[in-house]
């Protein structure tokens, strides 16, 4: 379990917010999330305050933009609050759940309900990286 912090990809984020219950990593085209230990993650705690501050800064909503759960620690997500979400008119290109167990990756089937075909699940935050990458990129050669 690497937090990106002990990866090569940290020096090419170009802002961390540290919230109360996690720690953000943005970088041009992606966001990779690290949820502290035993926060239950919910719309009105948590996510609301993450993508209010996203869109702002990236001027956008997030339609360009894959977000990476790298879950380097035990904690629990409310899935329904995904609905919140959709309400709020958020999109992502993509969403990406790197777990290093089991018992995470059973987890994520339950989200997978409401993140549909958008939602890839990794062992290893490379991989998870290189996919968001390469969502970009089809994105640029398609635009050209």
């Amino acid at each position: 379990m690497a937090s990106i912090k002990d990866t090569s990809f940290y020096h090419n984020a170009i802002q961390v917010i540290n919230y109360p219950f996690g720690d953000y990593y943005l970088f041009d085209t992606f966001i990779v999330g690290e949820v502290h230990k035993d926060v239950v993650f919910n719309w009105e705690q948590h996510a609301k305050q993450v993508v209010e501050e996203i869109t702002e800064l990236y001027d956008q909503n997030g339609k360009n933009l894959v977000y990476i759960s790298n879950r380097i620690n035990p904690y629990s997500v409310v899935p329904s609050d995904w609905l919140s979400f959709y309400k709020y008119r958020y999109m992502l290109k993509g969403y990406a759940i790197v777990s290093y167990d089991q018992k995470g990756l059973l987890n994520t089937l339950l989200e997978k309900l409401f993140m549909r075909n958008k939602l890839q699940t990794f062992n290893n935050i490379t991989d998870a990286i290189t996919w968001a990458k390469s969502l970009s990129k089809k994105n640029k050669h398609n635009a050209a």
